[in-house]
């Protein structure tokens, strides 16, 4: 480990990992801008924002100072019998941005924390406007909603019964509609779709709370962007049954071209959107789950709904979040974002045409991903005793990346690689990391794809 030791008491977070992951990690000393620095000194581009929340690298002052002014100010009160004016600051900016229909915002501590308020809000509705029996959630495989036991069994990931019994409640789940290897994305929507109506009819559409579902794919599904008849359909089947349709937006939000990635579909709202991970861009933890007025109003107007947790609205997170959502709008990063990864995107697919590695190339605005492949003939996936994402991984700290990838499912839906930069990325740093991108695979490549024989 590059000369790492774990002491005899303490130690860093990978303690808990298994040795073999742990033991490629390099050991950060430093930041600068879209780089980080480690114990060797080498710099190392983050091509995933660490991964998906350091928005804006390291070391902006705004934020920095945001947060310390905030904290001389007003360190902490708690949220359940006070209010203060950080708190209101923020949520009115995020309430502004998300436009109608995301009036009202429950703040959490990340992402895990908001897809389970987002769920427990719409359980105290249900209870509050008559409707106790609906309490089923639907969401689908693959993908990826947290890590506490209520998300574990929301994630669409076939370890969980395994490995956690009956610790935690599964979802029902439907396929995603991926648009890789399907005869067309609209016939994957379709299929989905059906599976949905199918699946509703089973349970019974008065048992079904919520459905829950990521607009764009993360981790999970390697980026994966349905046709829009997919979310089209999903607001259909809830309208029609009375279902409630949340969006995961904590990786989507603010990097796909829009502020949030339901904006690129406004026929399609969700009832509830979650935010997170870029939202304070790392530094604070921060996660929102924003819902109508209407709806709040019907809850606190009858049982009201007052679960929190101690660092739910923060006011040092709420002002590094704010000053985030400032930076954003002054320097039009959403702009910057589609503008960046239409050229990440171009050199991702000139890449692709001279490599063996690479099957697809999908994504929107800064965030991308390339799908790898045993055979780009076939399509063929890798073995489930063989994680091309690792290998990748590796040959690329040796070219000046920190790459992100995470396998899951045993690599039965694929594998793929993860882009998305900081949004504060320049051309040259777009350019930068294409050029170490191309020259990491092809380092890869001879690991990873059998070499002809030379022949005598």
């Amino acid at each position: 480990m590059a000369g790492w030791r774990y002491p005899v008491a303490g130690g860093t977070q990978d303690v808990f990992f298994d040795r073999a992951t742990a033991s490629s990690f390099p050991t950060i000393v430093a930041g600068e801008r879209i780089h980080l620095i480690d114990d060797r000194g080498r710099r190392l581009l983050d091509v995933c924002s660490g991964p998906f929340l350091a928005g804006f690298g390291q070391g902006n002052e705004r934020v920095l100072q945001a947060m310390l002014e905030q904290g001389r100010r007003l360190t902490y009160t708690y949220s359940r019998t006070t209010r203060h004016l950080a708190n209101a600051a923020l949520t009115e900016r995020l309430a502004s941005l998300a436009g109608p229909g995301f009036e009202r915002v429950h703040l959490t501590s990340g992402g895990s924390e908001a897809v389970e308020m987002a769920l427990k809000f719409l359980r105290a509705h249900a209870v509050a406007t008559g409707e106790p029996e609906r309490h089923r959630v639907i969401s689908l495989m693959p993908g990826y909603h947290g890590a506490t036991f209520q998300t574990l069994g929301l994630n669409g990931d076939l370890n969980v019964p395994a490995l956690w019994g009956s610790m935690t409640v599964c979802s029902d789940k439907i396929p995603a509609p991926l648009t890789f290897r399907a005869s067309s994305p609209e016939q994957a929507a379709a299929e989905s779709l059906a599976a949905l109506e199918e699946t509703v009819e089973r349970v019974g559409a008065g048992q079904v709370l919520a459905l829950v579902m990521e607009p764009i794919g993360g981790q999970a599904s390697g980026v994966n962007v349905p046709h829009p008849s997919f979310a089209r359909g999903a607001r259909a089947v809830c309208d029609r049954h009375g279902i409630r349709l949340v969006f995961d937006e904590s990786v989507c939000a603010l990097r796909t071209g829009r502020f949030l990635a339901a904006h690129h579909a406004l026929d399609a709202l969700p009832d509830v959107v979650v935010l997170a991970k870029g939202l304070a861009a790392g530094y604070a933890p921060l996660g929102a789950a924003l819902m109508p007025a209407s709806m709040v109003e019907e809850v606190a107007a009858t049982t009201g709904f007052v679960i929190a947790h101690s660092y739910d609205a923060n006011p040092i997170a709420c002002a590094a979040g704010a000053a985030v959502l400032d930076e954003i709008v002054e320097r039009h990063l959403i702009a910057h974002a589609e503008e960046m990864g239409a050229r990440i995107r171009a050199g991702l697919v000139r890449i692709a045409g001279g490599s063996p590695l690479v099957g697809d190339v999908r994504g929107r605005g800064l965030l991308l991903a390339i799908e790898l492949v045993a055979d780009r003939e076939t399509l063929a996936r890798f073995p489930a005793d063989v994680d091309p994402g690792s290998v990748v991984l590796r040959h690329g700290l040796e070219h000046g990346l920190l790459l992100y990838s995470r396998r899951q499912n045993a690599g039965r839906f694929g594998d793929w690689l993860l882009i998305a930069p900081p949004l504060v990325i320049d051309e040259a740093g777009c350019d930068d990391l294409l050029e170490r991108l191309e020259a990491t695979l092809a380092s890869a490549v001879r690991e990873l794809v059998p070499q002809p024989r030379v022949a005598g």
